[in-house]
């Protein structure tokens, strides 16, 4: 199946580039609210569910055991900008259970939040895993490990209990079994699996309703969405899509970018979860799709804040002039 045209890139009023791909949103029930594309197709969510594999640490206790706050719970759930107060953040997970970076097992690179790259250049530091957009998520998992009694040096490999109780949890969540075939590794060395966009709609339609979910799960869910929606900075940071989106929706709106083109979202409001993918693997295309799903199915009223510069981003030069636009297709209604 050929996914459809779903964003347009605009230089004047000529369409420039064309972005395709697949778009899912379904109820808690698993009803198909919208279907563009091949939804069948197993996709890597990769960040997109880092909700899901932090649900977990709620679960066993290990948040309430550790003392972890309302910032670091968005922490874990986060594809951070490396901004110095989610580095302190980072650092405070780790210091609850008495570990330290040299834990992590994610790698460094430089923050994404280039003032925050140059600074820490400027001061002649080098970046550290701190740094890495996904240290909360691996801090989450370290907590995990402390409060399971496994080790915590293994935490990143596949058959390592941490692992098996995230999996088990995606699987459960999604309605879907995992084979082994569908595992490969993430950017920051955890496993990743290969999931339909429609399973990954689906679970976050119950991630974000506590549909068809356990009581706990569903408490846990909901304590995850919530300390994301109060401290959203913390699950992306400044001028990030996942940040704004949530700033200005707070609870009715949970969002979270992947890689590779990969949008997933909770309108739990509506009941609906979203699962976007891009072929080529465009973030700034699935942002557009995912803003544009989010103004047609959030009901929003027009006292509410409009999301409409992020469905039609204007793109500038490097004089700042406006040269284009990115825009929906008619395909995404």
């Amino acid at each position: 199946m050929a996914n459809p045209v779903l964003v347009e890139v605009m230089r004047g009023a000529v369409v420039e580039s064309r972005h395709c791909g697949a778009v899912e949103v379904v109820d808690a029930d698993g009803a198909t609210v919208l279907a563009l594309g091949d939804v069948e197709r197993r996709v890597f969510p990769r960040s997109a569910v880092k909700a899901l594999q932090a649900l977990r640490m709620i679960e066993t206790g290990a948040a309430d055991r550790f003392g972890l706050t309302d910032q670091e719970l968005a922490l874990a759930c986060a594809s951070h900008s490396g901004e110095s107060g989610h580095v302190a953040a980072a650092q405070s997970m780790l210091a609850r259970i008495g570990l330290d970076a040299s834990y992590l097992r994610c790698g460094a690179h430089p923050p994404m939040h280039v003032p925050s790259a140059t600074a820490l250049y400027c001061g002649g530091m080098e970046p550290t895993a701190l740094h890495n957009n996904c240290s909360g998520k691996h801090s989450g998992f370290l907590c995990l490990a402390c409060m399971l009694g496994a080790d915590p040096r293994g935490y990143i490999e596949p058959d390592h209990p941490v692992q098996r109780e995230v999996k088990a949890t995606i699987e459960s969540i999604t309605g879907t079994s995992i084979p082994d075939s569908c595992r490969a590794i993430d950017g920051c060395s955890v496993p990743t699996w290969a999931v339909p966009l429609k399973h990954l709609a689906l679970g976050f339609a119950r991630f974000g309703t506590g549909n068809s979910l356990a009581p706990e799960r569903a408490k846990a869910a909901a304590r995850l969405r919530a300390a994301c929606a109060a401290h959203p900075w913390y699950v992306a940071g400044s001028g990030r899509f996942c940040t704004e989106v949530m700033q200005r929706l707070g609870a009715r709106a949970f969002v979270k970018v992947g890689a590779e083109g990969v949008y997933l979202g909770a309108l739990p409001e509506r009941g609906l979860g979203i699962a976007v993918k891009c072929d080529d693997g465009g973030a700034r295309a699935a942002e557009v799709v995912m803003a544009t799903l989010i103004l047609r199915f959030a009901a929003l009223s027009k006292d509410e804040p409009t999301l409409d510069h992020l469905v039609r981003p204007t793109l500038r030069n490097w004089n700042g002039i406006a040269i284009g636009k990115l825009r929906p297709t008619d395909a995404l209604g």
